[in-house]
């Protein structure tokens, strides 16, 4: 992968891409609404519902994370997930307000 030229973009263009980069996968999407429909965090069950190997499922994992889409806390040696609501409104927001300034038929 080439180096990326993040400076030259603003700082609204880098956020709407890091967020997006979890969407681009499906895995991570599965993942997201995997964790979403659960009541409190989960853990290792990760693995056996996404049917993927635990270092895919781990990789997976940083990149929401490092989107800020995810909370956790440690329970022992296990990290427990849930979806950061917070930054999930906040994604919606700035998606919104993103796809409200594209304009219909502006060429072609």
């Amino acid at each position: 992968m080439g180096v990326s030229k993040k400076f030259i973009h603003s700082e609204y263009t880098n956020y709407i891409a890091k967020i997006a980069k979890v969407f681009a996968h499906p895995a991570r999407v599965a993942i997201l609404y995997h964790i979403s429909q659960q009541k409190g965090c989960i853990c290792s069950d990760l693995v056996e519902e996404i049917g993927l190997a635990q270092a895919t499922i781990s990789q997976h994992l940083s990149v929401i994370d490092n989107a800020g889409l995810l909370k956790g806390t440690y329970e022992g040696k296990k990290r427990c997930y849930c979806i950061n609501d917070e930054r999930l409104a906040e994604f919606k927001s700035y998606l919104g307000g993103f796809i409200n300034t594209v304009k219909e038929n502006a060429c072609c």
